[in-house]
């Protein structure tokens, strides 16, 4: 278990000692504040781990996060009827692009997680935010894969492995949080 540990502090130190990952993740989170600052809205999707990552943010954002302020519009893709209708009469790949072509609107914020940047599903999702004018923030794993070039903010973290990958994309989903509490003045 110390190894695991370790190993974690390992990617956390090479992630810290990233001057140009850090800067990415501060362009990410003023996007974030300005978008929901202008009124409009933060969407999140992910597979497996990361959907439940990014329903965690979105509560943050909608819920609250370390204390009581007006709630923030955030929407994670993980609702079960949509994603099993989508997935069943359409496939799988399109379950984040169809939700993304019903609900975004010029002036969202698009976040996908992939730890590999390597999920159809998360490409097209990237591809139909494209086209409906929302600005794309990406939190990948390994090489970040054909995701790293779709995406307006690509932010592609150390280790190989799908836990630490996750790890890192959790912190830095609730610095996003805490930075955007700060820049709205609501913390």
């Amino acid at each position: 278990m110390h190894d695991d540990f370790l190993q974690a502090r390992r990617v956390l130190d090479a992630f810290l000692a990233d001057a140009a990952l850090l800067a990415d993740a501060d362009d990410a989170a003023n996007l974030l504040a300005d978008t929901l600052h202008r009124g409009c809205k933060v969407m999140i999707c992910g597979n497996g781990g990361s959907a439940c990552d990014a329903a965690h943010f979105a509560e943050e954002l909608s819920g609250r996060y370390k204390g009581d302020r007006k709630p923030l519009a955030a929407l994670a893709c993980t609702d079960v009827g949509h994603v099993t209708c989508v997935a069943n009469d359409y496939g799988f790949e399109f379950v984040f692009s169809r939700w993304v072509e019903a609900l975004a609107q010029p002036g969202d914020t698009l976040i996908v997680l992939s730890t590999s940047g390597q999920s159809p599903n998360i490409v097209r999702a990237l591809d139909a935010a494209k086209a409906k004018g929302v600005q794309t923030i990406a939190l990948l794993g390994k090489s970040g894969g054909p995701c790293k070039a779709l995406a307006d903010h690509a932010l592609v973290f150390p280790g190989q492995t799908s836990d630490r990958i996750q790890e890192l994309h959790m912190m830095v989903l609730h610095t996003f949080v805490a930075h955007i509490e700060r820049a709205l003045g609501l913390a």
